[in-house]
């Protein structure tokens, strides 16, 4: 099909923050969503606002909400970095942030494997590490999983690792990581996810595993959701 996303229609396919921005662009930050997530950011949120005056583009692609960051959804997101890379003359050396949390933060972390333009560094929260475990850790997730990889050819644990960030490590970028997971996590457990992505990717890349003390999943603490925000800006300095 011929891409359809334009900038004039860009508001239906994602959030971003560029028209707030006065000054010179210093790069993007990508923000995919969680499992479910589906909502259309009719006013600026908090974050946007702060990027903006730092000259920083903030995306939120709207894709489909059961994703788990399978072909279309790369081609999606590609598409809107397109759109803007054209509209402010920003070449494939432009710095971009790829950032989420639990699905979103493995769609953050896949989404460098398969870009376009790589992104030059990725912060997840909570991520999805393990997808073929996934499938298997919580009841509500196999029709998810169906949903996003059933047409793929192949059988479904081929299709799983394809968008598996412990699966995917030979394939990671040499970028900066750096993974946030808390401890009470009761949906993606941090043993089987972060922890075993961490330490198969510490031989080869550089990672930054923070661990959160007594938070449940994607709840980060005051101080951890500073460290978070300041190690995707410190990207920009």
């Amino acid at each position: 099909m011929e891409k359809i996303i334009t900038y004039e229609t860009l508001r239906n396919f994602a959030y971003s923050n560029d028209s707030l921005i006065k000054g010179a662009i210093k790069g993007i930050v990508l923000n995919f969503y969680g499992l479910g997530g589906m909502t259309i950011h009719n006013t600026d949120p908090g974050d946007a606002l702060e990027y903006a005056e730092k000259g920083i583009i903030y995306v939120i692609p709207y894709y489909n909400p059961w994703s788990w960051m399978n072909k279309q959804a790369v081609a999606y997101t590609d598409e809107i970095i397109s759109v803007l890379c054209e509209k402010y003359g920003l070449g494939s050396s432009v710095k971009i942030v790829s950032t989420g949390g639990s699905m979103g933060g493995l769609s953050a972390l896949v989404y460098c494997a398969y870009a376009k333009i790589t992104p030059c560094a990725c912060v997840a929260n909570c991520p999805v590490c393990d997808l073929p475990y996934h499938f298997t850790e919580r009841p509500d997730l196999p029709r998810t999983l169906y949903s996003a990889f059933g047409e793929y050819d192949g059988d479904m644990q081929s299709a799983l690792r394809s968008c598996s960030p412990l699966h995917l490590v030979e394939k990671m970028p040499n970028i900066s990581y750096t993974v946030f997971h808390c401890t009470s996590d009761k949906s993606v457990n941090l043993e089987q996810h972060s922890k075993r992505f961490a330490e198969a990717m510490g031989a080869t890349h550089t990672i930054n595993l923070n661990i959160v003390p007594w938070r449940g999943h994607c709840d980060l603490s005051a101080e951890a959701r500073v460290d978070y925000n300041q190690t995707i800006l410190k990207v920009f300095e």
